[in-house]
């Protein structure tokens, strides 16, 4: 698999991953109006974006790779930032490497599901979705997708907004999607719920107000977490960065100045 990375200016270091349906483009408003004395990496997630190959990656390797991508672009300590799956991805990778993650900023993530049943349950409904990814089409599939519940709020956006949204979501390949799904669906991985309590490092949770899931989730992350701060913002939904992109920034780059490596 040959992944796909961008890098934006110098200073600071901070990684950004993104979450499922999405790729280093869901960044673009962050990088524009980042000011100087951060660099900005972003990375195209397996199955997603410019990230090339066509196997199954589970959690475990995806987090071995990015970490010899790491190695080979010399980011000897970062701030992390992961969105949704992206948060998943950050945390699990900053558990296995927690060296090389001076902050680690997870945005409406979770650390999977602790009931074996319950993932089991998750398993099955990941492999029907990625089934029916496959025999519809990804733009049935965005259809579909981008009117779930989780997505609502987003529905309040500019139409400019919801079309870039849109055109990145239609972007990505059906074979990418399923097999994203398969092996790096919530289903798939490994429950990091009892791994919270080594996670010595700061973290900052941050989850919107209306996305009331991900508010009893990170509340629960913070309570296992020893050096967490959870922030809650006022009339967001699930992707902040997107919904108010500005509070995101701030709150992001108050956090990098606190914690730089």
């Amino acid at each position: 698999m040959e992944y796909w990375y961008e890098v934006h200016g110098e200073g600071i270091p901070i990684v950004l991953l993104h979450g499922f349906t999405g790729s280093s483009s869901t960044w673009q408003r962050f990088v524009r109006a980042c000011p100087s004395g951060f660099k900005l990496v972003t990375v195209d997630l397996p199955g997603h974006g410019r990230t090339s190959g066509e196997q199954i990656k589970s959690m475990d390797a995806c987090i071995s790779d990015l970490q010899q991508l790491f190695k080979s672009l010399q980011l000897e300590q970062f701030i992390l930032v992961g969105y949704s799956m992206g948060g998943r991805t950050a945390l699990s990778y900053t558990i296995k490497y927690p060296e090389n993650v001076a902050g680690l900023v997870l945005e409406s993530a979770s650390p999977g599901l602790s009931d074996a049943a319950a993932r089991d349950e998750r398993k099955n409904k990941d492999e029907q979705l990625a089934l029916r990814i496959e025999e519809e089409g990804v733009t049935a599939f965005i259809d579909y997708w981008e009117n779930i519940p989780l997505f609502q709020t987003q529905k309040q956006l500019s139409k400019e907004n919801q079309l870039a949204i849109r055109k990145e979501r239609i972007e990505q390949t059906a074979i990418g999607l399923a097999n994203s799904l398969r092996g790096m669906g919530t289903g798939s991985q490994a429950s990091n719920w009892d791994a919270l309590i080594e996670v010595k490092i700061p973290v900052l949770l941050l989850v919107g107000e209306l996305d009331s899931k991900f508010i009893e989730i990170n509340q629960r992350m913070k309570q296992n977490l020893p050096m967490a701060e959870l922030e809650i913002f006022s009339s967001a939904g699930h992707a902040l960065h997107i919904e108010k992109p500005a509070s995101f920034l701030e709150s992001v780059l108050a956090f990098a100045n606190s914690y730089r490596p």
